[in-house]
């Protein structure tokens, strides 16, 4: 495995899990603020608009769109063309997401209406998620600028502040909980009013962060927006498909939102929960090592070299699949105490984590389709091959709206979340299938004996974890939370050494390389 590809993971991954540990703490404080009932579905329904925008920009269309033709300019003519791409780039997003922003404030109104009609029937929650929709929209501005700071800053070969971002997200959110909150009744505004504020703010936050890393590179913005240069052009035209074909997780997720729905009180928020938690090791396994990887695949296809592309491809799956797949097993065995431990106190209440859990068991047998998404389709786009991620992910959302439907009949809201995991899995195979046939080869034998070595490795964790878990909840009974903490420590701490044995016996290079890359990181001394 290419070193260089596994130091950028490895930095964008530090950051990162920063972020989400984060991210969990913000889900932490607000389910213990408000638990699971209205206030909160209101919220997560009205967050959703600007998230899905979000996800898209920061994730997906940005990095697919912006980073190859950024990276073919720093590659092709120097660090002045990319400077004055990149600032026609910002100053387009700032127009395009001010006039979506005040036509998504204007029809508010209609637009929750038309997915959350079933709060109807609660009297005052649809009012409160139009409310917070309208507060939450500039958040889209914000993050858009963010998205192409960061991808900016990924062709500069610099991982750790803009993956590090979201966390000023997180934390401004987290501030805002102690601090607004309670202020909030005093201006006549519902409690849940202080966190829209706090998404503002985290939103501003991730521009704040990244500004003085861009301008430390050379870059000085300029408001010069000439819309008919050609580079531009180009990336808004990707940017198109970019969504579309980046877009397969989140439209599903807004589908299961709108579905959830009409499941009663607390489905929203359960599912949300669950996403999140699930989406911890997606975030810091597969964000982090598709965002390592898309620069070096631009660089090579620039450079016309498909060896060394596909290569670095094979390193990315690999890499990917030694983290993901343990992580799925251990997500799927462990969900009930994880969100126990995480969730359980206040307003959150035991049904509440048994409802949480069963959506996320459900969810964790996607992982590894999400996150092998996140390197397959930006790849499609550095190769020119704008069309592909977009056929396949309109026919994932397809085949996931046909399955929620279907399933959330048989299961209630955990059938949203299982659909959502089979349609993954279906567009990952798609894409991996289609990107084989493109670059004649992805190394596929290399990456499958990689799998069925990290496959056998991960099921000897699963029994082990299967096991710890049984005997210390006879060893170390109590539900007090130090108990429940010491229990999920020590099953943890054991499934990851009998992960290591079995790694190591059967010679998984990935697991190798990446305990040697952690201890050379550990070794270094503080600077």
């Amino acid at each position: 495995m290419a070193p260089s590809l596994a130091r950028s993971a490895a930095s964008a991954g530090a950051a990162t899990l920063t972020s989400r540990i984060l991210g969990v703490v913000r889900e932490q404080v607000l389910a213990a603020l408000f638990g699971a009932g209205n206030a909160m579905d209101a919220y997560n329904v009205a967050y959703r608009i600007p998230n899905l925008v979000r996800d898209l920009f920061a994730e997906g269309a940005m990095s697919s769109a912006f980073v190859p033709m950024f990276t073919r300019h720093l590659t092709t003519s120097g660090r002045e063309s990319a400077w004055r791409l990149g600032n026609h780039v910002i100053n387009a997003l700032i127009v395009i997401t001010v006039i979506l922003v005040v036509l998504g404030m204007i029809f508010a109104e209609p637009i929750v209406g038309a997915f959350a009609g079933a709060y109807r029937s609660v009297p005052g929650k649809l009012e409160l998620t139009v409310f917070l929709t309208r507060m939450m929209l500039p958040f889209l501005t914000f993050v858009a600028l963010a998205a192409a700071f960061m991808g900016m800053l990924n062709s500069l070969h610099r991982f750790f502040i803009p993956a590090l971002s979201p966390a000023m997200y997180n934390v401004a959110t987290i501030a805002c909980a102690f601090a607004v909150v309670p202020l909030m009744p005093a201006f006549g505004l519902p409690a849940i009013a202080g966190i829209a504020i706090g998404s503002l703010l985290g939103g501003f936050a991730q521009l704040a962060l990244q500004w003085p890393a861009l301008n430390r590179e050379g870059f000085r913005y300029r408001p010069a927006l000439d819309w008919r240069d050609e580079s531009l052009r180009r990336v808004l035209i990707l940017m198109g498909p970019g969504t579309i074909g980046l877009a397969a997780t989140q439209v599903n997720v807004f589908v299961n939102t709108v579905l959830a729905t009409g499941e009663g009180t607390g489905a929203v928020s359960w599912l949300n929960y669950a996403f999140r938690l699930m989406y911890l090791p997606i975030g810091l396994f597969g964000v982090s090592i598709g965002t390592a990887t898309l620069p070096a695949v631009s660089r090579y296809v620039a450079l016309e070299d498909e060896p060394a592309a596909r290569r670095t491809i094979a390193d990315g799956l690999s890499l990917m699949m030694m983290l993901n797949v343990p992580a799925t097993i251990g997500l799927m065995l462990l969900a009930a105490p994880i969100v126990r431990v995480i969730f359980e106190r206040n307003a959150f209440t035991p049904a509440d984590t048994a409802a949480t859990a069963g959506a996320l068991q459900f969810y964790a047998l996607g992982l590894l389709g999400y996150s092998v998404v996140r390197i397959a389709s930006p790849t499609f786009y550095a190769l020119g091959q704008n069309r592909t991620p977009v056929l396949v992910s309109v026919a994932t959302v397809l085949v996931n709206a046909g399955l929620n439907i279907a399933l959330v009949r048989v299961l209630g809201y955990r059938g949203l979340a299982l659909g959502t995991s089979i349609a993954a899995l279906f567009n990952a195979v798609l894409l991996m299938v289609l990107l084989r046939r493109r670059l004649h080869g992805i190394e596929g034998g290399r990456v499958f004996t990689s799998f069925m070595k990290i496959a056998v490795a991960s099921a000897a964790m699963g029994v082990a974890t299967f096991a710890a878990d049984r005997a210390l909840a006879v060893w170390l009974p109590g539900g007090a939370l130090l108990a429940q903490i010491v229990r999920l420590a020590l099953t943890i701490g054991v499934s990851l050494l009998v992960l290591a044995g079995a790694a190591h016996v059967l010679h998984v290079t990935e697991f190798r390389e990446g305990m040697a890359l952690v201890m050379r990181k550990l070794a270094r001394r503080p600077r």
